[in-house]
C-alpha cells in the first residue's frame, strides 16, 4: 500500500540499493570507511562505538545492565572473570567466558561513557595486546586439569580467539588504539600460515560452525590497511566454516529435529552474507531468505527465534529458546542489515530484541534465564520437556542455573542493538533504520558534524521524532540524504517536517530516503500506524500482534527467591528464582474473533497514556489488549508447563463461555500463554 504527498521525495528499495553495483572498483567511503575493492560497497556503515548515545527508557535499560551483572560479574561470578581467568594471565578459565563478558561490557562502557567499567575492561586488552607471540598467536597457551566450573583446556582453540577478535574492533572503534591493526595483522598471517594444519574444527566444531564471528574482523581489518593476503585468508576461513549456504538452500536441517546446535543457527546465519561480500554470489543473500521462509513452518517462533534447547526442535510453544540464541541472532541480523540494506533485517531485529529479550532476564539485570518458553506457564523446578535439560534448573531465573555461558553472553544484546540504531550511508547521509529513544553525532554531507535526537516511546508508540542540530553554530544548513525504514507491518506511514505532512510514495518494507537540505532545528516525525493481526504458528495456533510487539496472556506472578542445595550451588549458583501464578491460562481463541475484519471488534487496544522510565514489567507496560477467551478445562499442566493440546481442531467444542482476558506485551511478561489455541466459533 502507498500513501502519495504534495512534494516528492526520493524512494528506493533497500534489497535494490544493497546489490546495486556490487563489482566496483571503489571505495564510496564517504565520511565513513566502507568496504574497499574488490569487497561490494555496503549501503550502510556503523559509526564508531560512543557516537549513539541511548535515552529514555532504553537508557534505563543499559544504566540497569551497569548496576546488574554487567557492571559486577568479577565480583558475582569471580571464580571466572575474577582475576584466575586465562585471559588475565591466570590459571583458571581459559575459553569463551571471559571473553564473552568483555564483548559486551566494552561497548556498554563507552556508550555509556563510564570510567569505572572502562578501568574494568582495560586489564583484559592490555593482557591480550601483551600475550601475543612472535608468531602472531595471542590469548592462553596451556591445557591443565579439570576443575568444577572452570573451562581449563583446548586453550589453543580457535572459538574463543573469535569473540577477542570482536572485542578488539570494538576497542579500536572506541578508542582508535593504533596497537589494535598490528595485532591482529600479525594474527591473521599466523592463521593463514597454521589452519592448512590445524583447521577451525581441530579442537572443536564450535570454530568451524562460527566462522563466520572470524570472517567478519577479517574484512574489516582489509577495509583499513587493504593487505591482499587478507582476502586470501577469508577464502580459506570460509572454506573450512561449515557451508551454511549450503545447508539454508539445499539440505534438511531446518526441517528435521536435533540436527544444530540452536546458539550455532544464530552465529552461523550471517556467515553466508558476510561472505557475500568478497564472493558476491546472489545466492548468499537467497540462503539467508530461504532460511526464514523455512523455520517460519518448523521449528520457529513468534519472537523471530526458534525452538532450541539446545538442539533444534519443532517449534512447540512448551519447548525452550537459548538466552545465548537471542543475542547472537541479534547480532547477526545488525551485520546482515548493514551489508544489506534490506528492511526485512531491521524488522527481524526488532522482533527478537523488542520481545525475547527484556523477559529473558531480569528487571534489575540481576538474574537470568537458561531457557525462555513461548507458553510458559510456571518458572521451578520441574523437568520440562526440554532435549538437553540440566537436571531441573533450566527455565529459573538465577546466575548459573541451566548452562553458565547465556550468563557471560547475555550482555552484548543490548549494547549492540545500541550501536546499530543508526548508520552512515554510502551516500554521505545518516540513517535511522531500527527505532528506538536515541540520539547519534555524524558526519553528513561534505564533513558537516550534526546531531539528531530521537523521541519516542517506540515500541508503544507509533510516533518518532527527529531533531537536526549542527553542533558547529555558524552551520545553519546542509544537504543531505536521511534514511528511513518503514517496517512491513506498516501500511500507512506518514511523514511529517515541522509539523507539517509531507511525504512521498512510501512502500511498506522499504526504506525512504529524504534527499535535502536540512535546516538547523529541522523537526521531522515519521508515524508508524500499528494494526493488530493474528498470526498462526505451531499447529495453528493464535498469536496477537500490533506492530513489532507479540502480545501475551496477563498473569498474576508470585516471585520467590530461593536457596539452592549446596551440593548443587556450585554448578548451578547459590539461589534463584520461582515465579508462580494463581492465574487461569487455558484460554483458546475463536476464529470469529481473529478474522481481519473482526478483530479491531473483538480486540481493544488500550494505551497507559504514559511510557515509565523502565516499561518492561507486568505493572508498567504501557498497552493492554482486552478480548474475550474460552476456558479448554482439559488443557491441564504437565511437567510445569501448558500439557498437550490440539492447537487447531475440526471437532467439537471442548471449552466452555467466553470471559474477559488481557494480553499485554510478551517482553513485560514472564509468565504468559502467547500461542493460543484457536476453536471454530
Amino acid at each position: 500500500m502507498k500513501r502519495t504527498f504534495l512534494i516528492i521525495l526520493s524512494l528506493f528499495a533497500a534489497g535494490t540499493l544493497a546489490l546495486a553495483n556490487p563489482t566496483s572498483e571503489e571505495n564510496l567511503s564517504g565520511n565513513y570507511r566502507n568496504n574497499r575493492a574488490p569487497l561490494i560497497t555496503k549501503p550502510y556503515v556503523a559509526l564508531p562505538i560512543g557516537t549513539i548515545k541511548p535515552s529514555g527508557w532504553l537508557e534505563e535499560q543499559l544504566n540497569r545492565m551497569a548496576t546488574g551483572m554487567t557492571g559486577h560479574m568479577d565480583t558475582i561470578y569471580p571464580q571466572v572473570m575474577g582475576e584466575r581467568n586465562g585471559w588475565l594471565g591466570g590459571d583458571g578459565d581459559v575459553w569463551e567466558r571471559g571473553p564473552y563478558w568483555i564483548d559486551g561490557l566494552l561497548p556498554l562502557a563507552y556508550i555509556l561513557d563510564d570510567k569505572a567499567l572502562i578501568e574494568k575492561v582495560q586489564p583484559w586488552i592490555e593482557w591480550t595486546l601483551a600475550s601475543q607471540k612472535p608468531n602472531g598467536y595471542f590469548g592462553p597457551d596451556t591445557d591443565r586439569p579439570h576443575e568444577p566450573g572452570l573451562q581449563r583446556d583446548n586453550s589453543h582453540d580457535w572459538w574463543p580467539k573469535m569473540v577477542v577478535l570482536k572485542i578488539m574492533q570494538q576497542y579500536y572503534s572506541a578508542t582508535a588504539d593504533q596497537r589494535v591493526i598490528p595485532f591482529l595483522t600479525n594474527y591473521f598471517k599466523y592463521q593463514l600460515q597454521e589452519l592448512p594444519k590445524t583447521p577451525l574444527g581441530h579442537w572443536t566444531f564450535w570454530g568451524e560452525q562460527r566462522g563466520g564471528d572470524n570472517l567478519m574482523v577479517v574484512y574489516w581489518l582489509y577495509n583499513i590497511t587493504g593487505d591482499q593476503f587478507l582476502l586470501e585468508l577469508g577464502e580459506l576461513i570460509h572454506k573450512q566454516t561449515l557451508d551454511w549456504t549450503d545447508i539454508f538452500l539445499h539440505q534438511d536441517h531446518l526441517r528435521r529435529q536435533h540436527s544444530l546446535h540452536c546458539v550455532n543457527l544464530a552465529q552461523g546465519f550471517k556467515e553466508p552474507v558476510i561472505y557475500f561480500q568478497q564472493n558476491k554470489d546472489p545466492k548468499q543473500i537467497q540462503a539467508v531468505k530461504k532460511a526464514v521462509t523455512d523455520m517460519r513452518t518448523t521449528i520457529g517462533f513468534p519472537t523471530g527465534l526458534w525452538a532450541g534447547d539446545e538442539l533444534l526442535r519443532f517449534g512447540n510453544p512448551n519447548l525452550g529458546s537459548e538466552l545465548c540464541t537471542a543475542v547472537e541472532m541479534m547480532l547477526s541480523l545488525e551485520k546482515i542489515l548493514e551489508i544489506t540494506g534490506d528492511v526485512q533485517w531491521a524488522d527481524h531485529l526488532e522482533r527478537v530484541t523488542y520481545n525475547a529479550l527484556p523477559t529473558q532476564i531480569t528487571d534489575d539485570f540481576s538474574a537470568r534465564q537458561y531457557y525462555q518458553q513461548i507458553n510458559q506457564i510456571a518458572i521451578d523446578r520441574h523437568w520440562r520437556d526440554f532435549v538437553t535439560p540440566h537436571e531441573d534448573t533450566d527455565n529459573l531465573h538465577g546466575i548459573l542455573c541451566g548452562y553458565p555461558c547465556c550468563t557471560s553472553n547475555l550482555h552484548q544484546g543490548w549494547p549492540k542493538f545500541v550501536q546499530n540504531l543508526w548508520y552512515a550511508t554510502a551516500d554521505n547521509g545518516i540513517a535511522a533504520l531500527v527505532y528506538a529513544p536515541s540520539s547519534v553525532k555524524a558526519k553528513v554531507a561534505n564533513g558537516t558534524e550534526v546531531q539528531i535526537t530521537e523521541e519516542t516511546a517506540y515500541p508503544f508508540e507509533e510516533a518518532i521524532q527527529f531533531t537536526i542540530n549542527f553542533t558547529d553554530k555558524k552551520t545553519k544548513k546542509a544537504f543531505f540524504p536521511f534514511h528511513l525504514r518503514v517496517p512491513a507491518w506498516c501500511k500507512q506511514p506518514v511523514v511529517k517536517l515541522n509539523g507539517n505532512v509531507i511525504a512521498a510514495e512510501a512502500y511498506t518494507g522499504e526504506i525512504l530516503r529524504l534527499n535535502r537540505e536540512w535546516q538547523n532545528g529541522d523537526r521531522l516525525t515519521l508515524e508508524l500506524p500499528m494494526h493488530l493481526e493474528a498470526t498462526y504458528w505451531f499447529d495453528g495456533a493464535a498469536v496477537i500482534e500490533r506492530g513489532p510487539l507479540v502480545y501475551a496472556l496477563k498473569m498474576n506472578e508470585k516471585w520467590e527467591k530461593k536457596t539452592m542445595e549446596p551440593e548443587k550451588a556450585g554448578q548451578y549458583g547459590e539461589w534463584y528464582y520461582e515465579v508462580t501464578s494463581d492465574s487461569p491460562w487455558n484460554y483458546a481463541l475463536s476464529t470469529r474473533q481473529l478474522r481481519p475484519e473482526n478483530i479491531n471488534d473483538h480486540f481493544k487496544v488500550v494505551q497507559s497514556g504514559t511510557v515509565s522510565r523502565y516499561p518492561w514489567t507486568l505493572e508498567d507496560a504501557p498497552i493492554t489488549i482486552k478480548g474475550k477467551g474460552r476456558p479448554i478445562p482439559s488443557w491441564q499442566a504437565y511437567r510445569g508447563s501448558a500439557g498437550s493440546v490440539p492447537y487447531f481442531t475440526q471437532q467439537g467444542p471442548d471449552s466452555t463461555d467466553e470471559v474477559e482476558i488481557e494480553l499485554i506485551p510478551f517482553g513485560c511478561t514472564t509468565l504468559r500463554i502467547t500461542e493460543f489455541p484457536v476453536r471454530n466459533y
